[in-house]
């Protein structure tokens, strides 16, 4: 099962995709915005050449866990998107998450240019990554001990 999470911007959408096992998020690429019908093909060809079952859109709720008028135009995005590709549209709670990849990238001395690239791909990264996370089941460690 792989998914796509995507970090929509204004001018760009930044990509990532999961392994098949549903385990991790790699980074892919950040598509630059060029309206919605291209956003929409180019995110179509993202699930024919990946085999996409399903979105992972990042959410940008305030701070107080409220929708702004950014949410709301997430969720139209997410309801094209949906229309456009028949997959569904998870969404997932993005606050921090580009001020989490602006620190990552950081403290992983990568320079001012080069984390312009890669910062929204860092972000769906993070976005896809956390959603992931959360579709685990909680193991404690003394589930991980077992005895012969």
């Amino acid at each position: 099962m792989r998914v796509l999470g995507l970090d929509l911007g204004t001018k760009t959408i930044g990509l990532a995709v999961s392994d098949e096992l549903g385990l991790t998020a790699q980074g892919l690429d950040t598509l630059e915005r060029k309206g919605l019908r291209k956003d929409l093909e180019a995110l179509a060809a993202k699930v024919e050449d990946y085999g996409v079952e399903k979105f992972v859109i990042g959410l940008p709720l305030n701070m107080d866990g409220s929708e702004g008028p950014r949410a709301e135009a997430t969720r139209k995005f997410g309801t094209a998107l949906e229309q456009a590709t028949s997959r569904p549209i998870i969404y997932w709670d993005e606050r921090l998450t580009t001020v989490a990849a602006h620190r990552s990238l950081s403290e992983a001395d990568v320079s001012g240019r080069k984390r312009k690239e890669v910062i929204d791909q860092v972000a769906a990264m993070m976005i896809l990554q956390g959603w992931l996370d959360s579709q685990r089941p909680l193991q404690s460690p003394a589930m991980d001990d077992t005895e012969d």
